[in-house]
């Protein structure tokens, strides 16, 4: 019997000057554990004087997840962060009832030029906590565990596994794991989490045997301990925890347990009613569909 439960295929989307590879949501599968979204930027080339500049935007009812192994991002956001997020940092937003952000290329990366590549993800909210209040936290790379044995690394991003806790406050049972591998290393992902997927973002590597495909997403079978083998040098990540505490409506950047949420956070963002991110002027429309 197959330890693989889903196997799930990336959508290409252009994101205005860069590509992504889109997961989740997906059919048959909207969420892994709390994780409602999933984007794999890049590889992406800028070119000196080129970046990206995704204007300020607002969501509710998340938290965004960034992850970089290239590049750099600049984050600003209408709480008065601003922040550099480089490789091997986890930046984490919650949105809660609102907050508003931007992402560009910091000056010095877009003068130079920068190869960008990283993980971003949304962390669907439980229900009870969807108005929290917004917030932001930066950890560096050198605070969160990192594991290593010979051809293996695993840093510990969100939430527990291998007896590891990350720093970074999340809601409720999370997994989040950036693996490295060499070819012919191996580990094993254990049942302690009710849901489980494993991302491959470059390489080749098999999961009982079975070879998976860069930017393939394999969601696991629960209950099962489950044997990783990287074929050739891989970068992969392990996601999941315990499922969403009901279904989520998913409209632009909002995420939400009603479409009545969704509709009131549109209604605000046409009539300008989100806090505005310091030190920016422009901002994105809200989308006619």
């Amino acid at each position: 019997m197959s330890s693989i439960q889903h196997l799930l295929k990336p959508h290409e989307r252009d994101l205005g000057g860069f590509s992504v590879k889109r997961l989740l949501p997906s059919l048959p599968k909207q969420a892994v554990g709390p994780f409602i979204f999933f984007d794999h930027m890049g590889p992406s080339a800028q070119a000196p004087g080129e970046g990206m500049d995704v204007r300020p935007h607002p969501h509710i009812g998340l938290a965004t997840v960034t992850y970089l192994y290239e590049g750099e991002i600049l984050h600003r956001d209408s709480l008065g962060s601003v922040q550099v997020i480089r490789p091997g940092d986890v930046n984490w937003m919650t949105a809660g009832s609102g907050v508003v952000h931007s992402e560009r290329t910091p000056p010095g990366a877009r003068a130079q030029g920068q190869t960008l590549h990283g993980l971003q993800t949304w962390f669907a909210l439980p229900r009870e906590y969807e108005d929290t209040a917004p917030g932001f936290w930066h950890h560096p790379a050198a605070t969160l565990p990192l594991l290593e044995e010979p051809g293996l690394s695993l840093r510990v991003i969100l939430g527990t596994a291998y007896g590891q806790t990350s720093p970074v406050h999340t809601y409720g049972d999370t997994l989040y794991v950036a693996g490295e591998l060499a070819a012919g290393a191996t580990f094993e992902i254990p049942p302690e989490h009710a849901e489980r997927g494993v991302y491959l973002a470059s390489g080749s590597l098999e999961i009982d045997g079975i070879a998976i495909q860069p930017g393939q997403l394999a969601v696991l079978v629960p209950g099962a301990t489950v044997s990783v083998r990287a074929t050739s040098d891989t970068r992969l990540l392990v996601l999941g925890g315990e499922p969403l505490d009901g279904p989520r409506y998913i409209w632009w950047n909002f995420v939400a347990s009603s479409r009545e949420r969704i509709e009131a956070a549109k209604q605000r963002w046409q009539a300008g009613e989100f806090p505005q991110v310091p030190g920016e002027t422009e901002r994105i429309p809200l989308p006619e569909k």
